[in-house]
């Protein structure tokens, strides 16, 4: 498992930039003032838009195209605060977007849902990021013929459940044809769950769902409606502070969608953060489906899986 910096540090590496145009196009050579100037500048073509390094209080919404948003520097570049259409700091609806090496915070709005990224439509690869303090850090709608890939990236004190609206989480993936997250940590969760998907296949490997500073969060990974795929190599501790703490995995505990007899779920660690004196299941199982279960490291109080 790649080591990540600690979440408060990661700050001191970004600050305002001085540049009066911080957004490049590396196909073009030309440079822009905004975020919105240089997405509208792509357009319906394929584009990489270069980030100087700095803190930015603005957001952009990508309609159409191609477009990979690479910081200049890892751990550079800050999005904060500022979101498009009371969603998030990238609304994207394009063909494709790649995000890489960015870092998103502090995002809310009114609707509780407030995101570092709001994926309406397309496929979607993030890497090297981090977002953190928000309501929610990946919000996605519906594209059943569209990947999502999440790699080396960092989600920490995301999500919750106030407010009398319904929960945000860490990241919540709709009706995708594939959600795959990979060598990436989960921290410190605010409510909700960790990852929540109604993706129709998963590919979730190499994680750690670090729960221990969590504050009345609920399942790591919550597959809502099934889903086929692997979950494999993953490291989940579950933390004191929890609003539901009777199962690390789910299966369509939103109702059966998908078929889960193909999902395999095997070479797992599952643990508690400390003595509570509680049990927990490890795969709660809302349907007759009966996925594969095999070689995983449970913590004495663990049980392998029930129906629910």
């Amino acid at each position: 498992m790649r080591k990540f910096l600690p979440l408060l540090l990661v700050p001191l590496l970004a600050a305002a930039t001085n540049q009066p145009n911080p957004f490049g196009i590396m196909e073009t050579g030309r440079t822009y003032r905004t975020l919105g100037e240089a997405v509208a500048a792509v357009g319906d073509r394929s584009g990489t838009i270069v980030i100087a390094p700095g803190t930015y209080r603005q957001c952009a919404v990508q309609e159409a195209g191609v477009i990979t948003y690479r910081a200049q520097k890892p751990g550079s570049v800050v999005f904060d605060s500022t979101t498009c259409e009371g969603k998030a700091a990238l609304v994207l609806r394009g063909r494709a977007a790649t995000v890489e090496a960015i870092i998103f915070q502090n995002m809310r709005v009114p609707d509780g849902n407030g995101a570092g990224i709001r994926l309406e439509r397309g496929n979607l690869t993030v890497s090297a990021s981090l977002f953190r303090t928000s309501e929610e850090g990946i919000l996605t709608h519906d594209d059943p013929q569209s990947t999502i890939r999440i790699d080396h990236s960092i989600f920490g004190k995301l999500g919750r459940c106030d407010r009398d609206l319904d929960c945000a989480h860490s990241i919540y993936v709709g009706h995708y044809g594939h959600l795959i997250v990979t060598a990436t940590r989960f921290e410190a969760g605010m409510g909700g769950h960790y990852l929540k998907s109604r993706a129709a296949r998963v590919t979730i490997t190499g994680n750690v769902f670090d729960d221990r500073a969590g504050h009345l969060t609920n399942y790591m990974i919550d597959l809502s409606n099934g889903a086929s795929g692997l979950i494999a190599n993953n490291i989940m501790v579950q933390g004191r502070d929890k609003d539901n703490y009777s199962a690390f995995i789910t299966i369509a505990p939103e109702g059966r969608e998908w078929d889960s007899n193909g999902l395999q779920i095997r070479d797992n660690q599952a643990s508690f953060g400390g003595n509570y004196g509680r049990n927990s299941t490890f795969v709660a199982n809302w349907t007759n489906d009966r996925p594969q279960i095999i070689g995983n490291r449970l913590t004495t109080g663990i049980k392998v899986t029930d129906r629910r």
